[in-house]
């Protein structure tokens, strides 16, 4: 047995405490003004978010990844169990027009967040059972896969949270399509994925209205294009060379979720074009180690897991970063690993945690 890949692990805390660094400086003003206290959102990230998520990587990183195959089964039922939870009056908690998070006492969890990993672990193994031919086989293979997602969707339709919802559809289209999925099946759940995509879009105003303010920012700039113009405002200020660590302007109470989703543009003007694309080669690294990870891994489940994880860290990051860019829809996505919010930061960290065990038992290069 190896040790850990330390070249991933590395990479991990560097983005971690990167992440904590811009969080103190984006949320100064936010957290002063609604708690009376600059780092109230830095000390909450660390307590909820960083400290238990180190944890989890830790016991994830000593547990054999084989025992996840075993629990296949269970944590498909943990996954539909989570989603549903939130909809039972005294355990779900709505923010906003979501009913996406689970309070109980003073505890407060977003499942969803839980289910991307749960879920993964669960198709990994049952891709692996189905080996090339049951994946290519419509009958054992399309059909069950997109009944088994189809009901994890529908759960997070009726939240509504299409943003992490379409985070946890590229996860396993990325473990279908690695299993062996002939391209008739993935050109039709593309195509079907589209059809979904609008009709999603037509059936909900503010959807309407966010898609229609992607493709044109200039249009109601004080009304639903506020924030994106906001966003461009702030990295397009940021210029080249940035306007230097702490001295971004649009945090103060001029750009909406600083801590959150448009941490990414507070990036950009404080710190310019030249380390936000700096910044995007760690990610981009980042995806060429999970790669080397994926290629040793030791079986095809834990290539799968790999694979999975990859595309959820890469694809938060990227649909983040091309929604302050104006490039995508803006979709309450965070930026991996840099953003606030404890419950993603864990899964992700015991996510990372399962992944460093696969490093350990790596094939031979």
């Amino acid at each position: 047995m190896y040790s850990v890949d330390f070249v991933l692990l590395a990479l991990v805390g560097g983005l971690l405490l990167f992440g904590l660094a811009m969080l103190m400086s984006a949320s100064g003003p936010l957290g002063f003004e609604q708690f009376g206290d600059t780092y109230w959102f830095v000390k909450h990230q660390l307590l909820y978010g960083v400290t238990p998520g180190l944890l989890g990587m830790f016991i994830m990183s000593c547990i054999p990844f084989t025992f996840w195959r075993k629990m296949a089964g269970i944590l498909l039922i943990v996954s539909i169990v989570l989603l549903i939870l939130v909809f039972i009056p005294g355990v779900g908690a709505d923010f906003g027009t979501a009913h996406s998070w689970i309070a109980i006492g003073g505890f407060s969890f977003q499942p969803a967040e839980i289910v991307k990993l749960t879920f993964l672990l669960y198709l990994a193994a049952w891709f692996e059972r189905r080996a090339d031919a049951g994946v290519k086989d419509a009958n054992t293979g399309l059909i069950p896969f997109v009944s088994v997602l189809g009901i994890i969707m529908l759960l997070m339709i009726l939240q509504p949270d299409i943003g992490t919802m379409a985070v946890i559809v590229m996860i396993a289209l990325a473990v279908y399509f690695v299993a062996g999925a002939p391209w008739p099946h993935l050109l039709l759940l593309g195509s079907g994925g589209a059809a979904l995509f609008f009709l999603l879009i037509r059936l909900a105003p503010y959807r309407a209205a966010r898609f229609t303010t992607f493709l044109h920012p200039e249009l109601d700039p004080q009304g639903v294009g506020y924030h994106i113009n906001q966003a461009l405002l702030a990295i397009g200020s940021g210029g080249f060379f940035g306007m230097g660590y702490g001295h971004s302007r649009q945090k103060f109470q001029y750009l909406p979720e600083v801590a959150g989703d448009s941490i990414f543009a507070v990036i950009a003007e404080e710190l310019g074009f030249l380390f936000t694309v700096a910044m995007i080669g760690v990610y981009a690294f980042f995806a060429k180690r999970m790669l080397r990870v994926a290629s040793l891994a030791p079986d095809k489940f834990s290539q799968f897991v790999v694979v999975g994880v990859m595309t959820w860290i890469l694809f938060q990051a990227f649909v983040n970063i091309g929604a302050m860019l104006a490039l995508m829809p803006i979709t309450g996505i965070p930026l991996s690993f840099i953003s606030y919010g404890g419950t993603a930061l864990v899964t992700m960290l015991s996510a990372m945690g399962i992944v460093l065990n696969i490093s350990r038992h790596r094939t031979q290069e």
